[in-house]
């Protein structure tokens, strides 16, 4: 890192952005991923240099960064091109809620934040707390929350925590702590059997179709889908490891399971 703490910075990943705004260090971001929604003045204030799995190097290195952010090892070609072009990288790895809330805390140190950081954290915490304690006994529904249709790939863990702390019971909670997407597929038979209350989906930046879901064969024996109860939530707001999961994500869970 060239500077400290390092004035620019490109963020490859969503949840990067969002933490950064929220810590006041918004100045500091040079570049951002195309995904990049939230806040939603980002799309106008910072130039996109990359997808998900793709990033335009050249320019990426035209920007000058002192500090490139990036996510899990689907990440790691771009990462690996920009350390060989002696570039500083950090790569996170968050998949639980523990690690969204050590993410932030480690963000905010790194550009000098850390009370506000802290202080960032301790409002989730609480608001989690709160959350929680509200459901308690409660009858928790039994929830699939559906990653991809084909193949079938059910929740990672901070969408099954975040469904358990909004008063839910994770239909696969053996598969939830599984970090790789290949690890966690099911069948059509396993959800069956399941028998979820309630299907969440969120189809990774694909538009969800209830209809289609709900036309599976031998599906109109699930609760969820003889109740009506398939419910999409938005991939911006379950599917980034971050501050949109642990509030408009965590609501949109609440508000299906109401």
């Amino acid at each position: 890192m060239r500077r400290f703490p390092p004035e620019r910075i490109v963020c490859l990943t969503e949840e990067t952005v969002e933490t950064l705004y929220l810590l006041g260090a918004e100045d500091r971001i040079v570049g951002v991923s195309g995904y990049a929604v939230r806040p939603k003045r980002v799309r106008a204030e910072k130039p996109r240099v990359s997808a998900f799995t793709s990033a335009d190097i050249p320019k990426i290195l035209a920007l000058e960064p002192d500090l490139v952010l990036t996510f899990s090892d689907l990440q790691a070609d771009i990462a690996a091109a920009l350390l060989r072009e002696g570039v500083t990288v950090m790569g996170y790895n968050q998949r639980d809620v523990a690690g969204i809330l050590a993410m932030i805390r480690h963000l905010g140190a790194m550009v000098g934040q850390s009370k506000r950081a802290a202080r960032l954290v301790h409002h989730y915490e609480q608001r989690l707390a709160k959350l929680e304690a509200k459901a308690e006994g409660r009858a928790r529904p039994t929830v699939y929350f559906e990653e991809w249709d084909e193949p079938m790939i059910t929740g990672i863990g901070w969408v099954s925590e975040l469904i358990e702390i909004a008063g839910g019971r994770e239909a696969f909670p053996e598969l939830a702590g599984k970090d790789k997407a290949k690890d966690r597929f099911v069948t059509p038979q396993q959800v069956i059997a399941a028998a979820p209350d309630v299907i969440l989906a969120s189809w990774c930046g694909k538009k969800v179709r209830p209809e289609k879901i709900a036309a599976r064969a031998g599906w109109d024996s699930i609760p969820a889908v003889r109740e009506g109860r398939i419910v999409e939530i938005k991939s911006p707001l379950i599917l980034q490891p971050g501050p949109a999961a642990l509030t408009d994500g965590l609501d949109a869970i609440a508000a299906a399971l109401a």
